[in-house]
């Protein structure tokens, strides 16, 4: 894993996953790098549906690999309201640029981000090692 820290504008979990606020009350939802290293080559994204609820902290999708399969943890709570289709054909996106693609987007709490557990990137850089 690089030394580099992630990026700033958004929030981490020890699962290894990230929230962004694009709007108010609007957020995406991805893996890390750490995460994507770990996996290895991403070759299937299972993708929930519109409209699914997230529980934070609880898995709403899986991520499989040649390694392996990953559960996804929700960093926020939420309901969501668009997935990225990109990743159902080109699942490979979140090897190259695992902080632009996004899995899903959320529509949470305004101050979501403010919950308890969820680290900065200094933090969770900290975290990792």
């Amino acid at each position: 894993m690089s030394a580099e820290l992630p990026p700033a504008d958004r929030r981490y979990i020890p699962t290894h996953q990230w929230a962004r606020e694009v709007a108010p009350g609007r957020f995406e939802v991805g893996i890390t790098a750490f995460a994507q290293d770990a996996l290895g080559d991403v070759v299937f994204a299972d993708l929930p549906k519109p409209g699914a609820t997230l529980v934070a902290g609880e898995s709403f999708m899986a991520v499989e690999s040649v390694k392996t399969a990953s559960d996804v943890h929700a960093p926020l709570a939420g309901t969501v309201v668009e997935v990225n289709e990109a990743l159902r054909d080109q699942p490979e996106l979140l090897n190259t640029d695992p902080y632009g693609a996004w899995l899903v987007r959320v529509d949470a709490a305004p101050d979501a981000l403010s919950a308890p557990g969820l680290m900065d990137a200094a933090a969770y850089a900290a975290a990792m090692g």
